[in-house]
Parts: C-alpha cells; structure tokens; sequence
C-alpha cells in the first residue's frame, strides 16, 4: 500500500542467477527439499517447547510457590511477565536474524535458556537470594522468546515446498504452547499442593521444605533438558540449506529499513496484526494466571492443570491439521480464521457467564461446562496463530519473514505484558480477565471480517515457478 513504491528492482530480483533464454522465457534457479529438514524443524520446536514450559513453571504451581517461598500473587504476576518483558529488545533479534541468519540467532537464544534455567536452579536455603535468582531466570528465558516466537515462518519457508510450509509454520510455532501446556501437567503433579488447595484424598501435611525439593526437581530437570538442546544446536543448525526449495526462498527480500516502512505504512497488515495481537496476548497473559482465576471456583490446583493442558494440546492438535488442510487448499486463510474466531467468541463469552460471581443471573457452573469451555478458548484460539502468520508473510511479502513476525509476536507480548501490569493492582476479583478474553475475540473476528485478504508469496510459487 502506502510504501509500495520503496521497493527497488534489486529488492525483487532473486537471490539465485537466471539464465535467459529468450525474450519471454528463462530458466528458473536451481531449488531442492533436504530431507535434514525434519532434523533442523525438531531442533527449532524442541527449544520453543522447552522456552514455553520454563516460561509458564510458576503458574500452575502459584499456590505452592506461595507457601514454598513466600511468593504473593504479584510475585507471580511478575514472573509471568519475565516473558513478555523480555520481547523488550525483540527488535535486536531480528536485526540479527536478518543480518546473521537463524543459527547464530539459536545459539543466542539457546545460550540465554541455559543460563536463565542454570540460575534458577542453584540450591540456595536463602530464600530472598534464591527469589531473585528465580526472576533472574525467568527474564533471561523470556529473552528467548522473540526467536522461538517468530522465526517459525522463516524456518519453514527457508527449508520448506510450498506445500508444506504452513505444516511446517504450525509445528514450529506451536510447540511453545505445547511446552506451556505440559507445564500445567508437570507442576501439579511433582509438586504437591498445600494443605487448604490439596484435594481430600491427599496426604495431609505438605511441608515448606518438602515443597521446595519437589520445586527443585522440576528446576533441575528443565535445566538437563535445556542444556542438551543446546549442545545439539551447537553441533548441527544450519542456518540455510545449500539450495533454496522454492522460487520465494530464492527471493531477495527488503531491506531492514524498508521493511519497517512497509510494514508500518500498510493498513491491512495493522489490522491483522491487531487482530492476531490482541487476542493471543490477553489469552497467554489469561492462562499464565489461570490456576488464580479459577480459585474462587472452588477448581483445585491440579484441576486447573489439567484445564489449562487440554486446552493448549487441543489448540495445537487442531492447529497442525488445519495447517495440513491450509496446504492442500490453498487462499482460504481468512475464511479459516473467521470460522476460528467465531467459535472463540461463543466458547468465551460461555466461560465469562459461567464463572460470573453468585449476585446473578448466569450459567450453571460445574466441571464439565468449566473444562469443555476452557478447552474450546484453547482449541480456537492457539490454532489460528499458524493461520495468522502465514497470512501476514503473504500480505506483505517481500519483507522478511523473521521482521514481520517479530513485530506482530511484539505487540502480542506488548498486550499480554500490559494485562499482567493491570492484574498486578487488580487481584482480588479475576472476573475482569474472562471478559477482556470475551471482547478481544470479538474485536478480533470485526478485524478478520474487514481484512482483504492478498497471496503475493503464493502467486509467485505458483504462476512464476511454472
């Protein structure tokens, strides 16, 4: 749109020589698919795995690390918000991926895992030492997060057929959610829950110290678990295959400067981006502090685990197998999305009635309501992000794919951390959080209704490549 026009000729030319060989034909660059591609997808989606599951430790366990180390609900507010903080810098990392290329941006971003997981780990009885370490740690984690969090569609159009990109875009970006997700089932499960949360079948004293070594454990094990991520990146993460495997990955992309122009000056990219933004901020800031909301529900520390499990699995189920369908029925992105955020808009204005405090008239609250309509936020929720950011690198193709997803991860980020700094002061009553998830999807699904949408990456696969 608006900064078309600072698009050059060399800016279009492909990174690859063409021979001509005659005034209407020419020969296309050479392009293979590596098989290693599957090698260089598992690397990449195992560390995003692992920088979601440290990310979201504290939540499922708030309660513990309550009585554990003395931790209070804006303590883990603020660990939760390590995350988005660290996007502060968001845009260094992708100066670096554009400039450097993805592995040396992995092997930063490994580096910062390890360390943040090393610090969190050290066995100290002192607790005000070991709470700042714990902080520490998170921030240094969540430093990691603008990689793992926007290059999946780099990755996959750099190693990836057409045909399989948004397959590859999907398991890439989702993993992180996944890794979040196990967390909801790994903390309550090694870490008991104190006495007032613990279900009537439990033991019935859990104490201070004995909460802390099952704590510790979890803290050593995501460490062992990070640190041998980052050997294999270290020996093996190539940052490009020898030949591109389409005519886009063979593209010359825009400049850093120029990229920033387009994007900024561009209307339909602001609008999607919003829509993307908003409602995956206000769910990862929702579901980070999920085990509190549901509290006043009478729902137990391990009940809220296993809520926030199924629907983060389920999102990225549906999400991997609506992207395999997005690869075989090609420019049907917006149509997907407007069907997800419908259904995300019923499910959680579902949830927002039926948690509504007891002073009027609402939907009955018991166990199956509350799981099938937390699952459902989830399910349509985290399986429109593949959708989004295939459909932003089409909008605004030629600008690179690690800029584009960077800025948009970043106002996400920006969202999740302003509702963490708004819960930070409001804490007593959670009701607020249901409804911002309620209208977020909603002005999320105005948005996609009013997007037009555009496949110029699509356009030059298919009818250039031909």
């Amino acid at each position: 749109m608006g900064a078309v026009s600072s698009s050059t000729e060399d800016e279009r030319e492909p990174l690859l020589n063409t021979t001509q060989q005659s005034d209407s034909s020419f020969v296309q660059p050479a392009s293979r698919v590596y098989s290693r591609r599957w090698l260089v997808l598992g690397l990449f989606s195992l560390l995003g795995f692992m920088q979601g599951m440290v990310w979201n430790t504290w939540g499922p366990i708030q309660n513990s690390a309550k009585q554990a180390y003395g931790f209070t609900s804006i303590d883990i507010a603020m660990l939760v918000l390590c995350g988005p903080v660290g996007f502060i810098p968001w845009f260094l990392f992708m100066w670096l991926m554009d400039k450097k290329g993805l592995r040396v941006t992995m092997l930063l971003s490994a580096f910062l895992m390890v360390v943040g997981t090393g610090v969190r780990s050290i066995p100290l009885t002192d607790l005000s030492i070991k709470k700042w370490l714990i902080h520490g740690g998170q921030l240094l984690n969540g430093l990691a997060g603008p990689t793992v969090m926007s290059a999946p569609p780099l990755l996959s159009t750099t190693w990836f057929a057409p045909d399989q990109r948004a397959t590859a875009t999907a398991v890439a970006a989702l993993l992180s959610y996944l890794g979040g997700a196990c967390s909801f089932l790994i903390g309550p499960l090694v870490v008991p829950a104190p006495n007032q949360t613990a279900l009537p079948h439990s033991s019935a004293d859990k104490s201070s110290a004995h909460i802390r070594d099952r704590v510790q454990i979890v803290l050593y094990a995501e460490f062992a678990m990070v640190f041998l991520l980052f050997a294999a990146v270290v020996a093996y993460f190539p940052s490009r295959p020898p030949l591109p495997p389409s005519v886009a990955a063979a593209s010359q992309r825009l400049s850093y400067r120029s990229s920033f122009c387009r994007l900024l000056s561009n209307l339909r990219f602001l609008m999607i981006a919003l829509a993307y933004s908003v409602p995956l901020g206000i769910l990862a800031g929702w579901s980070g502090v999920l085990d509190m909301i549901l509290t006043p529900a009478k729902v137990s520390q391990v009940d809220a685990g296993w809520i926030g499990f199924w629907s983060t699995v389920g999102g990225c189920v549906v999400g991997i197998g609506v992207a395999r369908f997005a690869d075989s029925m090609r420019g049907m992105l917006k149509l997907i999305l407007l069907l997800m955020f419908s259904g995300a808009t019923l499910s959680s204005t579902w949830l927002t009635l039926t948690c509504l405090p007891d002073s009027g008239s609402h939907l009955p609250l018991t166990t199956a309501t509350l799981y099938t309509s937390c699952i459902l936020v989830g399910i349509f929720i985290i399986s429109s992000v593949p959708m989004f950011f295939e459909l932003f690198i089409e909008t605004v193709y030629p600008v690179p794919e690690g800029i584009t997803c960077g800025v948009v991860t970043f106002l996400s980020n920006l969202f999740m951390g302003a509702l963490l700094f708004f819960l930070t002061f409001y804490h007593t009553d959670l009701s607020w959080l249901n409804w911002c998830l309620t209208g977020s999807c909603l002005f999320s699904l105005l948005l996609i209704l009013l997007f037009r949408e555009s496949y110029d990456r699509l356009y030059l696969d298919v009818f250039v490549s031909v």
